[in-house]
């Protein structure tokens, strides 16, 4: 679904754990656990919904300095301790909705995540390939930076069962 006025960049990360398959796959299923890590924190969390099943949906609610913060997707894949599929939409920045895709790779010891997020960059009138290469990038990095915080609480979260908070 590329629209004429959005390009995509496509962001990779890998993250490996000292935790097993099946509690870092809890730990993107599980509503309790989400509302730890997954665009929020504990201290903030709103609203944490979760139907982790081909067609459900999940919504999270971050409350952030006097506004509300609203993630929503739909379940596309999932592969118990295998893999999840899912889109991603903040409805008060953009009417884009990026795909993720999140790989669990069972290690010797621990487990591997390969997280793989589509990202749709938006266009304004007149941009120049300059200004879309720079828009382009900037999402990029500002998600890039967005999902490290997230995974470093994932992290601690699977590896301690606990998270200390953001580690900025």
């Amino acid at each position: 679904m590329m629209r004429m006025n959005t390009s995509t960049t496509t962001l990779t990360m890998t993250r490996q754990f000292s935790a097993s398959a099946d509690s870092l796959f809890d730990a993107w299923m599980n509503p309790e656990k989400m509302k730890k890590w997954f665009f929020t924190m504990e201290q903030t969390n709103q609203v944490a919904n979760n139907e982790p099943h081909v067609g459900g949906t999940w919504e999270i609610v971050d409350h952030r300095d006097g506004t509300d913060y609203r993630a929503i997707g739909e379940y596309i894949e999932v592969e118990p301790l295998n893999k999840i599929v899912l889109t991603v939409k903040m409805p008060q920045f953009s009417d884009s909705e990026d795909r993720m895709t999140v790989d669990f790779i069972p290690l010797e010891q621990g487990c591997e995540m390969v997280f793989t997020h589509v990202i749709f960059v938006p266009h304004e009138e007149g941009w120049t390939k300059e200004d879309i290469d720079k828009s382009v990038q900037e999402y990029h990095d500002q998600t890039e930076h967005g999902w490290g915080l997230m995974f470093d609480n994932l992290k601690q979260l699977v590896e301690t069962g606990k998270v200390d908070g953001p580690q900025e």
